[in-house]
Parts: C-alpha cells; sequence; structure tokens
C-alpha cells in the first residue's frame, strides 16, 4: 500500500504543501527523490513478510495434518492466494485511490526505517546497480522527462475545470495561445485603422481630431504606407484651444517617432518588447515595409483576459457573435477567424487567411460581383455585400445546405 501510494502521489500537491510547511509532505518528497532506496526498502521487507508467512503456514500445516505433499500444496496455495488479496491487490488499490493520504503517514515511518535498514539496502542495491549497467538504465534518468511540456499543462487545466473557475481556466487557456500566434493574428487590419492624413487641410484635420474615437493616431502623409509618427490626441485637442492660425507643423511638432512590427512577431513576444520599449502601440509591417495593421497593448491584454474595451462604431461587437434561432449569423468580412471559431465553436482553417474576407477570395478565386454562397467546413458562408473589391457583409448558416 505504502509502494503504491508513494508513487502514484502527485508532487505538484506535495511540494505546494512542502512550500505550506507540511513536515509530512517535506518527508515524503525527501523519500521521492530517493526512489531507487525507497523501493529497494520496500520490497526487502515486503518480499521478506511473505517469504515468512509462506514458511510459517506451510511449517504449521505439516505439524497440524502431517508431511503430506497434498498439505504443502493446499498450504501454499491458500498463503499465495490471501497474500494476493490481502497483501497485494487491496492494499494496492487502496493505496492508488487515495495516494496522498497513505503517502503522507507512511513517510514517516518509512524514513527512520530507510536509516535502520541502509547497510541491506546498500549491498542489495550493489548487485541492482550491475543489472541496470548491464542494460545501460541510468537511475534516475526519469527525472528530466517529468517535467510538462505547454501542451501537458495545458491539458492539466482543461481537466482541471472541476477545481478552476471558468474565467480562470479561459485566461490560462490564452496564455497558452500567445505561444502560437503573431500579432497579426490580433491586429486592427490597414483598412480599420483610424489614422490622421497631414496632406489634408488644417480645417479638416481639426475635425477629425475632434471626431476620433482613440486616444492615440498613426500620422502619415499622402498613403497609409508613409507613417511620419504617432499623434496624442488630447496633446492635439488642446492645440485647438489657441487662438493663433494653426498649421500642419503644429501638429507634426507633437508627433511621436512611430513603432514598427514585423508581421510574423509572436504575440508573447511583442507583450515583452512592449514592456522593455515602453511602448503601447506600434504600426505592423510586412517583409516590403507595407503596413498591414495595428497591434496595441490592449489588443494582447485583450487576447488574454477577453474584451474590455469599447469598440469602435462599425467594429464587430463581441455580443454580436451568436447564431439567431434559424441558425445564421450576420458578419463583416473582416471579422477574424480566429474570434468566430472562439465564439461561434466552428472550424475555420486559421495557417491562411485571417479575416472572413481573405477565407471568401481564397475559396472563391475572384472578387464576387453578385451574391453567391459556399460550402466551408460545417457552415455555409453566404456574400450578402461587396464594396471596395472586398467583401463586405457574409452570412453564416449553421450546417445549411449549399447554395450558389
Amino acid at each position: 500500500m505504502a509502494e503504491t501510494a508513494l508513487m502514484a502521489a502527485n508532487r505538484y500537491r506535495l511540494r505546494h504543501m512542502a512550500k505550506r510547511g507540511s513536515r509530512r509532505a517535506i518527508t515524503t518528497l525527501w523519500l521521492l527523490d530517493r526512489t531507487d532506496k525507497l523501493l529497494s526498502l520496500v520490497l526487502i521487507a515486503n518480499t521478506l513478510i511473505n517469504a515468512m508467512a509462506t514458511a510459517l503456514v506451510t511449517s504449521i500445516a505439516i505439524d497440524t495434518f502431517g508431511h503430506d505433499d497434498n498439505v504443502i500444496t493446499v498450504s501454499t496455495g491458500v498463503v499465495a492466494f490471501l497474500l494476493i488479496v490481502f497483501a497485494e491487490i487491496s492494499p494496492k488499490v487502496i493505496g492508488a485511490s487515495y495516494p496522498e493520504k497513505i503517502a503522507l503517514p507512511t513517510a514517516v515511518v518509512l524514513k527512520p526505517l530507510m536509516a535502520a535498514a541502509k547497510p541491506v539496502i546498500w549491498f542489495v542495491n550493489l548487485f541492482v546497480g550491475l543489472v541496470l549497467k548491464l542494460f545501460r538504465i541510468k537511475a534516475g534518468a526519469h527525472v528530466q522527462d517529468a517535467r510538462l511540456s505547454p501542451e501537458e499543462l495545458r491539458s492539466i487545466v482543461l481537466e482541471g475545470g472541476n477545481f478552476i473557475p471558468q474565467k480562470h481556466k479561459s485566461i490560462l487557456l490564452n496564455l497558452f495561445d500567445l505561444e502560437t500566434i503573431s500579432v497579426e493574428d490580433v491586429m486592427t487590419p490597414r483598412s480599420q485603422i483610424e489614422a490622421l492624413n497631414l496632406s489634408l487641410p488644417v480645417e479638416e484635420i481639426k475635425h477629425e481630431l475632434t471626431t476620433c474615437y482613440h486616444n492615440k493616431l498613426p500620422v502619415y502623409e499622402g498613403e497609409i504606407n508613409q507613417i511620419v509618427g504617432i499623434l496624442h490626441v488630447r496633446k492635439a485637442v488642446a492645440l485647438l484651444n489657441q487662438e493663433e492660425e494653426l498649421t500642419t507643423e503644429h501638429f507634426r511638432a507633437l508627433l511621436s517617432t512611430p513603432y514598427f512590427i514585423p508581421q510574423d512577431t509572436g504575440v508573447f513576444t511583442q507583450l515583452q518588447y512592449f514592456q522593455e520599449n515602453r511602448e503601447r502601440l506600434g504600426i505592423i509591417v510586412d517583409e516590403y515595409g507595407e503596413v498591414q495593421g495595428l497591434v496595441t497593448l490592449d489588443d494582447i491584454i485583450e487576447e488574454m483576459i477577453g474584451e474590455f474595451t469599447t469598440s469602435m462604431p462599425g467594429a464587430a461587437r463581441a455580443d454580436s457573435f451568436a447564431w439567431n434561432e434559424q441558425g445564421e449569423c450576420l458578419l463583416e468580412g473582416a471579422t477574424t477567424l480566429r474570434d468566430i471559431n472562439k465564439r461561434l465553436g466552428l472550424t475555420f482553417p486559421l495557417d491562411g487567411p485571417k479575416t472572413l474576407n481573405g477565407l471568401m477570395l481564397e475559396l472563391l478565386q475572384e472578387i464576387p460581383e453578385s451574391p453567391i454562397s459556399v460550402k466551408a467546413g460545417n457552415c455555409v458562408i453566404e456574400v450578402v455585400q461587396v464594396q471596395n473589391q472586398s467583401i463586405k457583409v457574409v452570412k453564416l448558416i449553421r450546417g445549411g445546405a449549399k447554395r450558389s
């Protein structure tokens, strides 16, 4: 029972108890760090007791019923049956069922026994060591393999649903996902970036500043790929109260240096870069320097803990991600496939296009001129509106038949 309980005990739970000052947990971990000696002690004692029990019962049977082969056979069989039931299977089932409850008290007993049996354990382990060397087995090699991979940790979190609040579990799972996704997966696409064009007349710049929805705006000249800086809107609004005539140079003087990010940068890596560089907003560019989108520190935090900021008008809202009674869902083409998979339980591939628009263009190999629908995965995607060479609005039909 002690052997099975000690081998089945959860070491992470024991370490937690040891950190909280449990002396029995500390003793148990001490024994588990010396597995070879622990097993030697348990198995030596177990084997000796079993052998003594068999010899004692056989001797009693011979004295009682005489020296007969049948007597020896029956007595040996009876002892073997009793040992299997009461000294092997039952105790080990109990030990496996309640590992910590049994391991903690038995560890207190086994530790002094190990010290007392040290010479015998040393002698036996000499031969054990020779056998292991013969088969080229290195004792304790499993210790390095006992470390858990991120996927194994993810499985532990998923299986620990009864002990971890749902919100906490969701955050932990999102943290594991940060290692596998890039900033391209969480960015605001280029077409949805709210930016300020310094080439516009000053009156139009003023109007955009007073109607914008963000605290910081990328500023460009002429076209979006010519980003010259980041403007803090609060500072710019302060200029509007001045009586002197404003020029674009007044706004240019307030610009801070733009922070550019390669599009394949990992989200977790970018979170560290934001922290190290004390930045909160970055412009995502491809290998040719073309602007692909924008990512903020808030975007990454929302990826971990869920949405908490107010979306700008026209953006897909979290509460719109739901099937209606007819099994349909109306979404913008710019909605990311990752969000759709999360909220609608779909399985769109994530290793290619990032948005519904991109997926439809890849499937159709052209920009549709009229409403059309295709079957993708376990739903139908129907084009509702096409605008400016892109698919603006689509309808998802859950499990529907393909229509075209």
